[in-house]
């Protein structure tokens, strides 16, 4: 999955806490959070107080889909996405987190619906 097709999935499942998220889906939209946060950081900064509300409005309109996406990823592992409350143990469950959402999701079905690579790769008739 390529970088803009991350962000649309992303975005387009706004609320959608069921199905699978690959690891270049997850990732990619993490990375256009961190792009857009720096945008949003340095308009802020130049707007003199003006926009410094900016940062804020961005963080509270991307948590939705940052939380699905999250939720999808541990389902692509074949975790529930209550595992992602392990997030609240200070340090260890960041950490634990991170190694998870570096992992390759389980190959082929799991409870959680089918593999999202698997069905990248079959050609739509």
């Amino acid at each position: 999955m390529d970088f803009m097709t991350a962000v649309k999935t992303c975005i387009g499942k706004y609320a959608t806490f069921q199905g699978r998220a690959s690891r270049s889906e997850y990732w990619f939209f993490a990375l256009f959070n961190i792009i857009l946060s720096m945008i949003a950081s340095v308009v802020a900064g130049a707007s003199l107080g003006v926009l410094s509300v900016l940062p804020a409005i961005l963080m509270i309109g991307l948590f939705v889909p940052s939380l699905a996406v999250s939720v999808r990823r541990l389902h692509d592992l074949g975790k529930s996405g209550w595992w992602f409350l392990i997030i609240l143990i200070p340090v260890i469950g960041g950490l634990v987190l991170l190694w998870w959402f570096c992992q390759r999701g389980t190959e082929g079905q799991n409870m959680f619906g089918s593999d999202p690579l698997w069905t990248a790769l079959i050609p739509a008739p």
